[in-house]
């Protein structure tokens, strides 16, 4: 399980066994989507599996995760979702209001995000083998003039943004297995983060060096690869980290991140730094960016690290996820 947890594990995977066998030497850092060039026509492209217990929560449910989350993987990696293709693994005897509840939803985020669902599959397993419904997708955009993506771009003394407040989503579904004795008024931040990287690449686009949407393994994980691929260090600030608090109160009880908590509708971008206040402000502008913030910048030390500094004048260097903590949630 902690091979699909989006930490270490994940990583290894990938790297030693995916990555080599299928891309070969054309094997380079890895991102939320491919950017390809057919004789000039440039295109981006991203799939993904969605698996969550239980298929609705409080703020959405797996049919709108589907399609947000497959709109953010092309819009952090510079591109606008236009289309996407989708697959329905279903369980026998799965009730037939849950799955049209579900294909509504899916309609209805799409609408909203304005991506056309362009055609699809359906599959049946036998009983207790799906967990409910699995549903696959795959997006294709088009790039964002004037943004690119790379994370060999990124200099010392860029600046990290952090679209809104961590840990909504993963809270909330762990709060919604009803496996814990424990309340809070909480809600998936589930949503389309395009329209806000769009204003971010009208205010800052030749600025930005790079982007994630920290789902499985966090802020601390996505900070993790980064560090490691540009070869520089990553230094926060505990006290800039936007969070509700009661996800820092569940962290708490819990003994758990924040840091490593899913979120899936929340965006990072490292941002050089003569562009940070005026791609920040733009932010807080913009409806749903109103709680970004500037919440570290890079350094040279730690070479490959992530550090927060606490709110007691301390640090710690905070590692990617390592194991599988919480239920699956994306």
């Amino acid at each position: 399980m902690a091979h699909g947890a989006g930490g270490k594990a994940s990583r290894r995977l990938v790297e030693g066994l995916f990555a080599p066998l299928l891309f070969g030497a054309a094997s380079g850092p890895l991102g939320d989507a491919a950017h390809l060039d057919f004789d000039g026509t440039k295109i981006a492209i991203t799939t993904d599996s969605f698996v969550v217990k239980p298929l609705a929560f409080p703020g959405g449910s797996i049919g709108e995760l589907a399609v947000n989350g497959t709109v953010n993987d092309l819009a952090v990696s510079g591109a606008r979702a236009e289309a996407m293709v989708v697959t329905y693994v279903l369980e026998a005897g799965l009730p037939t209001p849950v799955l049209e509840a579900e294909v509504r939803a899916m309609g209805n985020a799409a609408r909203k995000a304005g991506v056309i669902i362009a055609g699809g599959d359906t599959k049946v397993v036998e009983h207790g083998k799906a967990d409910s419904m699995y549903i696959t997708t795959t997006g294709i955009g088009r790039p964002i003039p004037g943004v690119n993506i790379d994370p060999k771009s990124v200099r010392p003394g860029d600046k990290i943004i952090l679209s809104g407040p961590i840990g909504d989503h993963g809270i909330t579904i762990l709060l919604a297995r009803g496996e814990l004795d424990l309340e809070a008024d909480l809600r998936s931040d589930t949503r389309s983060v395009l329209p806000l990287v769009e204003v971010l690449a009208k205010a800052a686009g030749p600025g930005i060096r790079w982007m994630r949407d920290p789902t499985r393994g966090g802020v601390a994980t996505s900070l993790n690869e980064l560090a490691r691929d540009c070869r520089l260090g990553i230094v926060l600030s505990e006290e800039q980290l936007p969070m509700h608090d009661a996800v820092r109160g569940a962290c708490e009880l819990l003994g758990l991140d924040p840091l490593h908590i899913a979120n899936e509708g929340q965006f990072l971008t490292v941002v050089a730094p003569e562009y940070a206040e005026s791609a920040l402000n733009a932010l807080n502008l913009a409806p749903g960016g109103e709680e970004a913030k500037i919440i570290g910048e890079v350094r040279e030390p730690p070479a490959g690290a992530v550090l927060v500094k606490t709110l007691y004048g301390g640090s710690r260097i905070v590692d990617m996820l390592v194991g599988d903590p919480l239920p699956r949630i994306c």
